[in-house]
């Protein structure tokens, strides 16, 4: 991963672009195989200690504990990472058992190892360009932003079908609204029983019933483009600007759905 993201900036630099822009998603650090296998063995391991881990007062003090009762090769690598994503790894999981990755500055450990590298190739001579890395966290910004008209309409739709499956004394389920690239008169309303989304894993260091995380679909059409098309979109500066979100005008542009929703429902972009 940093050996890919360090020839695109060498091959940036040669063409003048001492520029660019990274976007990482922030639970990338759970999928790097080394990273879950320790993720999953601190999950336990925090579980099984938690009334000994409450009596410490310090964070070194608790990953001392914890290093203690970890595999030896599991153990190296966490002694092997910096200090604020080790001592992130070790903060209190969410209600449901899980590790709270916004919270680990992934992004930083990135930025952290590509320097290195490029300094090394500085070094030997075999990159010339500047590296000065900024890292920014989008998560909350990304839930804050202006709704448009199409999300108002939808979330509208989603309430009103939500009081329509109480009232019909339907427990249990989740509001739904299929069909969304249509006219909202075309829409399709529902309800989707919890238990068809949910399925056993580990938490807690217990086999528990869960609703199953929901990961970036590789065989969808959204992920299909993307990796048709990041190459160049890495190398050449490609993007869309589609202006500023507009709430009057023709339904074609105040009521447009997402790029992600037209792929998904297999439209193709304009």
């Amino acid at each position: 991963m940093v050996d890919g993201l360090v020839k695109l900036i060498v091959k940036r630099s040669k063409a003048g672009k001492n520029f660019g822009v990274v976007l990482v998603p922030e639970g990338l650090i759970e999928f790097i195989p080394e990273m879950k296998e320790l993720i999953a063995a601190l999950n336990d391991t925090l579980a099984d200690n938690e009334a000994e881990l409450s009596t410490l007062h310090t964070l070194a003090e608790k990953k001392m504990i914890v290093l203690s009762k970890l595999p030896k090769k599991l153990a190296d690598l966490m002694k092997s990472l910096p200090d604020g994503i080790a001592s992130q790894l070790m903060l209190d999981r969410d209600p449901h058992g899980n590790v709270q990755v916004s919270l680990i500055e992934t992004e930083k450990l990135l930025v952290e190892m590509i320097r290195t590298q490029l300094a090394a190739m500085k070094k030997a001579g075999t990159y010339k360009g500047k590296f000065s890395a900024l890292t920014h966290f989008f998560g909350y910004e990304g839930r804050c932003g202006q709704p448009s008209t199409f999300d108002a309409n939808y979330t509208y739709a989603l309430g009103y079908n939500a009081a329509v499956l109480a009232l019909n004394k339907c427990t249990g389920y989740l509001s739904s609204v299929r069909k969304l690239t249509k006219k909202a008169q075309d829409w399709e309303v529902g309800g989707i029983p919890l238990t068809m989304m949910m399925n056993i894993e580990r938490r807690k260091g217990k086999e528990k019933p869960v609703i199953k995380k929901a990961l970036v679909e590789l065989k969808g059409e959204p992920f299909k483009y993307l990796a048709k098309n990041r190459a160049a979109w890495a190398e050449h500066d490609l993007y869309v600007f589609p202006g500023p979100i507009q709430f009057f005008g023709p339904s074609e542009v105040t009521d447009i759905t997402t790029y992600t929703l037209q792929l998904e429902q297999g439209k193709k972009l304009k």
